[in-house]
């Protein structure tokens, strides 16, 4: 009979620790996207200089890049200039906006105000639909 006193006395203190350990435990905060999108842009960087102008950063490597890069040269006009910025060619661009992920799209106005944004893949209406309401809006 002691040795089973024993015995159960081991197992609950047993746990006690493990329950212990467990509230002692921190969790790791779930992974964050590192994706900011640039807020201004400096138009001397990109041509072409049109009013509005939409910028794609983008890798050879990115099998999703060259679906956005579709989508956003459907958008060229006039008014409304489309770059691939692919990072392979222009790396020192990808630094300076501090591009962490492609594809990474942006809607900017002749002063290269970022009026719209867009990490990661995004359809071909999100797109139109940015372009029109960033058009639509005054400057800030």
């Amino acid at each position: 009979m002691d040795q089973l006193l024993l015995a159960v006395a081991v197992v609950v203190a047993a746990v006690g620790v493990g329950l212990v350990l467990r509230k002692r435990r921190q969790v790791a905060a779930p992974t964050q996207a590192m994706s900011a999108i640039p807020t201004q842009i400096d138009r001397a960087d990109f041509e072409p200089a049109t009013e509005w102008l939409v910028v794609v950063f983008s890798s050879a490597t990115c099998h999703t890049c060259a679906d956005v890069v579709g989508k956003a040269a459907v958008l060229r006009s006039t008014k409304v200039g489309v770059v691939e910025i692919e990072f392979g060619a222009a790396r020192a661009l990808h630094r300076k906006y501090d591009i962490q992920a492609v594809p990474m799209v942006i809607i900017a106005d002749h002063e290269g105000v970022v009026r719209a944004g867009f990490a990661g893949p995004v359809t071909a209406e999100d797109l139109w639909a940015a372009l029109a309401t960033a058009r639509e809006q005054p400057a800030v």
